[in-house]
């Protein structure tokens, strides 16, 4: 194998691993950049509906109480999960990737029922009753998601007015969701959590794109350069030194003495090449006073 090939598979080698390296590394860096945004995206939708409900509870309700019949169970005007619920369906119409759940162990609404990977959200908070909130990124059906979550801790009696026993409970509320689901709650559990979901997978597709993209323009410039790197080797490398191999060939065998090498360059090949031309006027000295 020729020096050429060898020198350009070694260049063609490490540019193809430096372009694998930048194309991981510029896949990380989007990936951790999808992340970072997602979170940000998940407070601030977070932080809205929690603002909603908290609003509700410390300036709505006390209202709604003042004018409704004592007793009288309307969740649409009285139940922060309702209006949480409701604003989050509207929120979801809207941004249909988005997922925010009120996701409940045993709720009386079977839509805030906690699946198997709000389960797993919720439990990280019961074996941590100090743990004020969770987040990280998640695989739900197939699909990645940023998710940030925080636990609902049962600290007022006034939860368990509907919550607890269901002999107690408001008849409408029986009427409403029976008396099977969502009761028995105890101060101090923690019944639920608020999470929400934010979709990755688009931010993560994306970023396999550009890291195969690339790759891909990264392969195109290597041949390019490949190419360039061939040309140039054949006409300031090898034909030098081909050139120079046949003529001191020709030396050793006396041949062609007085033909000149012509050495234009200045670099080591130059160097040689003037080197081999001093041997060959040597040659042609020493055979000339032979001749003698």
């Amino acid at each position: 194998m020729s020096i050429r090939i060898r020198f350009l598979i070694l260049i063609g080698v490490l540019s193809l691993l430096a372009t694998i390296g930048i194309a991981f590394a510029s896949y990380q860096f989007s990936l951790h950049n999808a992340v970072e945004e997602a979170k940000s995206k998940g407070h601030i939708v977070f932080d809205y509906l929690d603002s909603s409900r908290s609003y509700f509870k410390t300036h709505m309700r006390p209202k709604v109480f003042e004018i409704i019949p004592q007793g009288e169970f309307i969740p649409e005007l009285i139940s922060s999960f309702t209006l949480t619920r409701g604003v989050s369906d509207e929120f979801h119409k809207k941004n249909p990737d988005y997922v925010f759940k009120q996701a409940t162990i045993d709720p009386l609404h079977l839509d805030n029922k906690a699946d198997q990977d709000d389960l797993k959200i919720i439990e990280t908070f019961k074996n941590d009753p100090n743990k004020t909130f969770d987040e990280g990124t998640i695989t739900r059906k197939g699909q990645s998601y940023y998710f940030f979550a925080k636990p609902i801790k049962i600290n007022s009696p006034n939860c368990l007015r509907c919550h607890g026993d269901p002999a107690t409970a408001p008849p409408e509320q029986i009427d409403m969701y029976g008396s099977d689901h969502g009761y028995n709650w105890k101060l101090g559990d923690i019944a639920s959590a608020y999470i929400v979901y934010v979709p990755l997978q688009q931010a993560i597709a994306q970023a396999k794109k550009s890291a195969i993209n690339l790759v891909a323009i990264g392969a195109g410039a290597i041949l390019v350069m490949m190419l360039i790197l061939w040309i140039f080797f054949s006409m300031y490398v090898i034909k030098p030194i081909t050139m120079l191999e046949q003529r001191a060939t020709e030396i050793s065998l006396g041949k062609n003495l007085s033909e000149p090498i012509a050495t234009p360059s200045n670099d080591e090949i130059g160097s040689l090449g003037r080197s081999v031309d001093r041997l060959r006027i040597s040659v042609e000295k020493m055979l000339h006073r032979f001749k003698k």
